[in-house]
């Protein structure tokens, strides 16, 4: 297709809203994060008055953001790391045999990814409250709890992925594996999944970053003492005042951990998503 100017100057101006759409909401969570508290509390100014860092240091002490920051991290590495795990064997199992219900079993994750998360929101806190009074096993404000919800969610996705990735890769590795004397379980963790590693690496990040900004399970299936970050971050606004540029602050710093892991995988992460997009 031959492109006109007038398609090119459209283009430009939609590239660049586009990138205003991102940037602008960014560069005001980084002005306000060191803006003194009177200055956030006026008329936005594009340009901050006066620049100060007080706020990152002031975020740890007005609400115990490090407890909150402890909960998020232990929630979300055992929520990634069973993820993981689970959706390594689910997706080995249906890319290499051929069982009673596999096919029914693939169109049953792929179904769950049609539907919204707030309607297993009310079902989940019944079924956690009711093993709790038959079995005794506390799943509501614990991070069992949470750990299995997340779980929930981020399975069926890491489980279609990997299986496209692992039905990519040739049989013949595998065999020769076997034939030198491995089983079929060794030839999985000493052949095939170091093969697939950028496709292991994306599902972790996918993972990981559902599991680390999730706000609508965390705040009715935790309490006060595994409150996470996302809910943590509500405690600076207090019913006399909103610590607009602790807030802020805060939620830099709770972005970096994602933000550094993916630039740290970047390269793996894209490569697992378009080879595990083909089969």
């Amino acid at each position: 297709m031959i492109e006109t100017r007038g398609f090119r100057i459209l283009r430009a101006f939609g590239l660049v809203f586009l990138t205003l759409v991102v940037i602008v909401p960014l560069y005001v969570i980084l002005t306000t994060s060191v803006k003194p508290l009177t200055d956030v509390r006026g008329l936005f100014q594009w340009i901050p008055s006066a620049i100060t860092f007080q706020p990152y240091v002031d975020i740890w002490t007005t609400v115990p953001l490090a407890h909150y920051f402890t909960n998020s991290l232990i929630v979300t590495v055992f929520a990634t790391a069973c993820s993981v795990i689970l959706a390594i064997l689910a997706a080995y199992a249906l890319s290499r045999f051929r069982f009673p219900g596999a096919r029914a079993f693939s169109l049953v994750v792929l179904s769950t990814q049609m539907f919204p998360g707030i309607l297993f929101l009310l079902p989940l806190y019944l079924i956690f409250t009711q093993i709790q009074r038959t079995v005794g096993i506390q799943l509501n404000g614990s991070y069992l709890g949470l750990i299995i919800t997340y779980m929930t969610f981020s399975l069926p996705f890491s489980i279609w992925m990997l299986s496209g990735f692992f039905a990519a890769m040739p049989r013949a590795l595998e065999e020769a594996a076997m034939i030198d004397g491995l089983g079929r379980f060794g030839a999985l963790v000493r052949v095939v999944l170091p093969v697939a590693r950028p496709g292991i690496i994306a599902v972790a990040v996918y993972c990981f970053i559902t599991s680390w900004s999730e706000v609508l399970f965390a705040s009715v299936l935790t309490n006060s003492a595994t409150r996470t970050l996302s809910i943590g971050l509500r405690a600076y606004a207090s019913q006399t005042d909103v610590y607009w540029n602790q807030m802020m602050a805060a939620s830099v710093v709770v972005s970096l951990p994602v933000l550094i892991g993916f630039l740290i995988v970047q390269r793996h992460l894209i490569s697992g998503l378009s080879a595990g997009a083909v089969k």
